[in-house]
């Protein structure tokens, strides 16, 4: 059972590696062909773009750095694991989402003031290759988060989001600018730096949800209320268990650790009071995997004690 369950461990960072390498080393390819092509052949959103795929590679290399150090066993510094480490990974790629929104959007309404520039084919059909491989690259890197329960790839994931709006917007705006060549409609040939400002606001807006989402983290939020009703009715399914004063969860990242006080008869054992609780931990992590470790304290319960949720915390 213990090698079954070190072969699973192996084969989950073996995806989760290949996800972020992938990711990795596309994004520095399209930072080269993007700010080449963007430079080459004057396209204000593609230079934007591009810019913000050098963001996603610093972004990406900061989620791998996490996602290694998340991985580590507790130490005698870090008893309760290292997954938080993916949570502030999550934390810089949204800092740097957030900026390059900033930065494509100066860049944007700054070209809306200068002659606009002649869309090509050759700068289409770069907005069109990235769509595409980040389309892709989004789906398959979200997959194997979710499963994994990963903060680092979930982040990586959504990055790739990001630059499928971007991507979206360049195509649109580039083919908008083309047809204001071909058909010499002046309006269209902005459409370039338009679409440019409309991603920036998109981006933006992603960077915002994934910042607060790991603050919410670090700031040790409670689990959602869902599952913490799901835990307390495994729970109460324990007979010796007469009374729940308080649970309570936290998110470490890729796993859980939850907090359970609760009441049973004074008369019980050490023995018996031990066994109690080795049977809670079991029925909430047997029910949940992401449940990494979970904290039993014991108070007394008498009979006359009508007490519900919430009661005696001694």
């Amino acid at each position: 059972m213990l090698y079954g369950s070190n072969e699973f461990v192996v084969n989950e960072n073996r995806q989760s590696s290949i996800a972020i390498w992938l990711s990795f080393i596309s994004n520095v390819a399209l930072t080269a062909v993007k700010l080449s092509v963007g430079i080459l052949f004057g396209s204000p959103v593609l230079v934007a773009d591009g810019v913000h795929n050098a963001g996603d590679v610093v972004a990406t290399g900061a989620a791998l750095s996490s996602m290694r150090v998340s991985k580590l066993p507790p130490d005698e510094d870090h008893p309760y694991g290292h997954g938080k480490a993916e949570v502030v990974g999550a934390g810089i790629v949204a800092i740097i989402l957030a900026l390059a929104a900033i930065y494509m959007s100066y860049h944007s309404v700054a070209i809306l003031f200068e002659p606009p520039h002649k869309a090509t084919m050759i700068a289409l059909v770069a907005g069109v290759f990235s769509l595409v491989l980040k389309q892709i690259l989004y789906v398959y890197t979200m997959s194997i988060g979710k499963r994994l329960k990963s903060n680092g790839l979930i982040a990586t994931a959504y990055d790739h989001l990001a630059d499928v709006y971007a991507s979206i917007a360049a195509v649109a705006g580039i083919g908008l600018a083309m047809i204001g060549d071909h058909y010499d409609i002046g309006i269209l040939s902005y459409g370039d730096p338009i679409a440019g400002i409309i991603v920036a606001v998109l981006v933006f807006k992603l960077a915002f949800h994934m910042g607060k989402s790991s603050i919410d983290v670090l700031m040790e939020k409670n689990i959602d209320p869902e599952k913490i009703n799901e835990l307390i009715e495994l729970i109460q399914q324990i007979p010796e268990v007469k009374r729940l004063d308080r649970i309570r969860g936290r998110d470490h990242g890729h796993y859980i650790i939850v907090d359970v006080r609760v009441g049973v008869p004074a008369e019980l054992s050490v023995q018996e009071g031990h066994d109690i609780s080795r049977k809670i931990k079991q029925s909430i992590m047997g029910q949940h995997a992401d449940v990494e470790e979970v904290l039993v304290h014991l108070n007394p319960w008498y009979e006359d004690d009508h007490h519900g949720f919430k009661g005696s915390d001694n």
